[in-house]
């Protein structure tokens, strides 16, 4: 493909992205199936200007005096991140084979024009509404937190299995497949892949295996904050992806469980004076491993559920999971019965717009006041279920304050019976780094916790920690 033929076929898949809900990755993966003709450098140097694009989109449209459409987001984006001049973006413009028609009097006006200073919420990349509450959460950081959320590409981290390697027997054997894995700074569980050029993780024996699996490793230590021990019951009430179950498994398999190697039959050897029993051969356990406890997820869509068991049989370990009823129904036989409760909260995910920073630009105002609204029913039940001693954890992967902050203040001023327990004092574990145990310390407000990209090289995550008293 000719570089205007990419340019082109940018401006489709962008116009693709916009019509739809689909992630960015997936409408790229569905044209280059569609597409055969384009070759791999093709799909990568299409892949590379849409995402540019999409985290630059709100100065794009600005720019462009408002136009939505690809072609005038890749026209933009030609002058004003990349610094063509008119003349080389009409050379791309010509209108020869697939490349994209002229441009039109009024796109070359907008590239040739001296740009004003930006409104404050186009220069951090942000829409539009949610700056006011970026500027209360974060105050003068705001646009440094803003520029984190929608700049720079995630690493991948991963998450080792401890019910069936070791970190360091990972980190071997992501070596021999030609990958550079570090270890995470504040996860002990933790790996970290960098995202140039993009790692194939479910195509890796280690993966397929279950010695590992893809989180993100601020969601890693979310798990960690729930102080999950062996013998415990543990309540993961909005399942999901099941991600959080399986780190919440992990932690209460009980000591020695996880590398536990049962004994074999002894081998029976011939020798000349006939059969006799050789040493002991001993296997690696192939079903999932016993916790002491008990760990429930529940969920409200039976499909999120089904997807999660294939994900517990491929790391060997194991929970029940039950679907919930439209209203909370379900959960009657376990009130007032859990050790800890894990509210992974529905929300935006603003948190990981810099994965998917399409995401962005489909949010509205009325969905963000939808999920504080879902958060505070969905928190309100779930405490229910914490037995007196118990701890009660909320997170979400938001950085807006209207699901975090306020969401836990109409809690606390319902529930006085919830103790807030600090996060400095949860992250003593073994889980935790020392350095990870003195970041999270610094970072906590109390029993409150957020990470961003800008402060903590992770996804956007709040939590607050707490213990029913009675």
């Amino acid at each position: 493909m000719t570089p205007a033929a990419r340019l082109a076929a940018a401006a489709s898949v962008l116009d693709r992205i916009s019509a739809g809900k689909q992630p960015a990755e997936t409408v790229l993966k569905t044209w280059g199936t569609e597409n055969r003709y384009a070759g791999s450098k093709d799909r990568r140097a299409i892949a590379d200007q849409v995402y540019k694009v999409i985290r630059a989109r709100g100065r794009l449209v600005w720019a462009m005096g408002g136009r939505e459409d690809g072609r005038a987001l890749v026209i933009g984006s030609l002058s004003l991140i990349d610094g063509l001049s008119v003349e080389e973006i009409e050379a791309l413009h010509s209108g020869d084979g697939y490349g994209p028609k002229p441009l039109s009097k009024q796109e070359r006006g907008r590239i040739s024009a001296t740009a004003d200073d930006l409104p404050g919420w186009v220069a951090a990349g942000l829409p539009e509404f949610v700056v006011e509450d970026f500027k209360n959460t974060f105050g003068e950081r705001w646009a440094d937190e803003a520029e984190g959320l929608m700049v720079p590409r995630a690493p991948i981290d991963l998450r080792v299995n401890a019910a069936k390697a070791t970190v360091a027997e990972v980190m071997a054997e992501l070596r021999e497949a030609g990958l550079s894995p570090e270890r995470t700074p504040w996860s002990a569980w933790g790996l970290r892949l960098s995202a140039e050029p993009p790692p194939n993780v479910q195509a890796l024996e280690a993966f397929k295996a279950g010695r590992i699996e893809i989180q993100d490793e601020g969601s890693q230590i979310v798990c960690w904050l729930a102080g999950v021990r062996p013998g415990m019951t543990v309540v993961d009430y909005c399942a999901g992806g099941g991600g959080k179950t399986l780190g919440l498994a992990m932690q209460g398999l009980a000591v020695g469980a996880a590398r536990a190697v049962p004994a074999a039959e002894p081998e029976r050897i011939w020798t000349p004076t006939g059969w006799v029993d050789g040493p002991k051969t001993a296997s690696k356990p192939s079903g999932p491993v016993e916790s002491e406890g008990r760990l429930i997820a529940y969920d409200v869509v039976q499909k999120r559920l089904d997807n999660i068991r294939p994900r517990l049989q491929r790391a060997g370990v194991m929970a029940e999971l039950i679907q919930l009823g439209p209203n909370g129904g379900g959960v009657e036989d376990m009130v007032g019965q859990a050790d800890v409760v894990l509210v992974d909260a529905p929300c935006t995910g603003s948190g990981t717009w810099r994965r998917r920073p399409e995401d962005a630009w489909r949010l509205k105002p009325e969905e963000v006041d939808r999920m504080h609204s879902l958060q505070m029913c969905i928190l309100a039940r779930a405490a229910k279920l914490v037995k007196p001693g118990g701890r009660l954890v909320y997170v979400t992967c938001s950085m807006l304050r209207s699901e975090n902050e306020a969401t836990v203040d109409a809690f606390e001023e319902d529930h006085p019976t919830f103790r807030p327990v600090a996060i400095a004092d949860a992250a003593v574990s073994d889980a935790i780094t020392p350095a990870g145990h003195t970041r999270l310390s610094e970072l906590a407000q109390g029993h409150r916790l957020r990470l961003s990209p800008a402060s903590a090289n992770t996804d956007g995550f709040f939590a607050a920690l707490y213990e029913r008293d009675a």
